[in-house]
């Protein structure tokens, strides 16, 4: 059996976190999930989180949510989880060249 990946998940929407779903699925580790900051939503703007953090959320996963991921610690924060890959899935933010 083939070592399981450590894997950090990039995505937002309920289309992203059908895909992060068959990874929790999977022998492969988890290390983080990344989504974009809770935005606020309904009749009282209350802020909600996205498909994709709720089931992190409930699946127990540390989640991030940077407003950019142009900066130096971002890159710092992404090198210590030791990923093998990075799994994007309608994400939403632009993935500079460094973090490609």
């Amino acid at each position: 059996m083939p070592t399981p990946l450590k894997i950090v998940f990039a995505g937002t929407p309920d289309f992203a976190a059908r895909h992060l779903e068959g990874l929790i699925d999977s022998p492969h580790h988890i290390v983080s999930v990344m989504s974009q900051p809770d935005r606020p939503a309904g009749r009282g703007k209350r802020l909600q989180p996205s498909p994709v953090k709720a089931l992190a959320v409930e699946a127990g996963l540390p989640v991030w949510q940077p407003e950019s991921l142009k900066t130096a610690e971002s890159e710092a924060i992404l090198s210590q989880y030791e990923a093998d890959i990075l799994v994007v899935v309608a994400y939403g933010l632009i993935l500079p060249a460094a973090i490609l």
